[in-house]
């Protein structure tokens, strides 16, 4: 989900993966051979190096798709503060662990400090306060890790933007639960969205040595920490811009977009989002050319049968077709915007059924892994 944030800046620390078939699948209303990107391939200077990594853990969703299956609805983890966990979304398009402040055991007792953040996808306004305590993270499979301590807000209040799309106010909610682990949301009106809220890159998967930090994200489950063995396979790497205000966090992930084969397209930033369903485009009308057709309500829409290609610099790039759902690809919807000038997409949660993604918190990166171009087993 798009997030915006507010935090006292007092709490603000420096922030400093053999081919099967279903590939085919995805075929229909799809470039398969966009899924796969440019013929050259990440290497060693192209790409960083796993070799001697090794503390990670694998959660399973607790709702993942069974093998061959799309995923079709935002992924769930168990989340706790020492007692039974309970399922919260697991959200790329954010960064930091909301919940109802119910959930958090003595939360009335306990240090904080006012905070809130505004879901814009949606127009929710989550209000309470920001409590520092570790959590555990746990998978369907029993498996958990553990954070240290971390800033949490606890959501006393839900509030309404004036443009919601989404949003009851409402007090003292009870079923507030997300887990963001998104980078480079500060500048979306955000700007206590820091790493240092981020679950993941907190966690301490148990083993020896230094943890890489960062994960691996696939439609089944997320690798916490980056190892030799879950980051086995063809990835292809985009390198990311260093946030120019915060010291370890990064910027979005470069794409360029292309309208009906028009080149070069343009270009901006993309983020890669497991908490909606939809897919938010914000190009210029000038890209759009004869695209565009107003809809029921007289807002812009694409027409149907609209090619949109985004390719992700040399990594990978894919290819989706406006009205067409029958591919696993294939956003809900498509929301358009054409006043802000900067090119944008959230490509939703579907672009999962055709890639695994890797995040490199420590070193910049973020790679792309084609469905299907590892064996089964090493696709969780």
């Amino acid at each position: 989900m798009r997030q915006a944030l507010q935090r006292p800046r007092g709490d603000a620390q420096a922030r400093g993966h053999g081919a099967r078939s279903g590939l085919a699948v995805l075929s229909a209303g799809f470039a398969v051979a966009g899924l796969l990107g440019p013929a050259k391939f990440a290497n060693a200077e192209d790409g960083p190096s796993y070799l001697e990594d090794r503390r990670g853990v694998f959660l399973p969703f607790l709702n993942a798709p069974q093998p061959g299956d799309a995923i079709a609805q935002s992924p769930r983890l168990g989340l706790s503060f020492g007692g039974a966990p309970r399922p919260v979304l697991v959200d790329t398009g954010s960064t930091g662990i909301v919940v109802s402040a119910s959930r958090i055991p003595d939360n009335a007792t306990l240090p904080s400090q006012p905070g809130r953040i505004t879901y814009t996808s949606s127009g929710r306004i989550m209000i309470g306060r920001w409590i520092r305590v570790p959590v555990i993270l746990w998978g369907r499979d029993g498996e958990s890790v553990a954070t240290r301590p971390i800033p949490v807000l606890a959501v006393d209040r839900i509030a309404c933007t004036a443009q919601a799309r989404h949003c009851t106010p409402e007090e003292a909610p009870e079923h507030v639960a997300m887990l963001g682990i998104g980078f480079g949301r500060e500048d979306d009106s955000q700007s206590q969205s820091t790493p240092d809220t981020n679950p993941l890159l907190n966690a301490e998967p148990s083993g020896p040595g230094a943890i890489r930090r960062g994960y691996v994200l696939t439609a089944r489950g997320v690798h916490v920490g980056l190892t030799r063995a879950n980051t086995q396979g063809r990835y292809r790497f985009v390198k990311l811009d260093p946030h120019p205000r915060v010291p370890g966090d990064w910027l979005g992930v470069p794409v360029c977009i292309s309208v009906d084969g028009r080149e070069p397209g343009a270009c901006g930033r993309a983020l890669l989002d497991t908490g909606v369903t939809a897919m938010f485009l914000t190009l210029p009308p000038a890209e759009l050319a004869t695209s565009l057709q107003t809809d029921a309500t007289g807002h812009s829409a694409l027409l149907p049968g609209t090619r949109l290609r985004f390719r992700f610099g040399a990594a990978a790039a894919y290819t989706v077709t406006v009205g067409d759902h029958a591919t696993g690809l294939a956003p809900e919807r498509i929301v358009l915007n054409t006043t802000r000038p900067q090119p944008f997409v959230n490509t939703g949660l579907h672009v999962l059924n055709g890639f695994d993604v890797l995040f490199d918190a420590d070193r910049g990166y973020y790679g792309f892994r084609a469905r299907g171009a590892v064996p089964d087993a090493d696709q969780p």
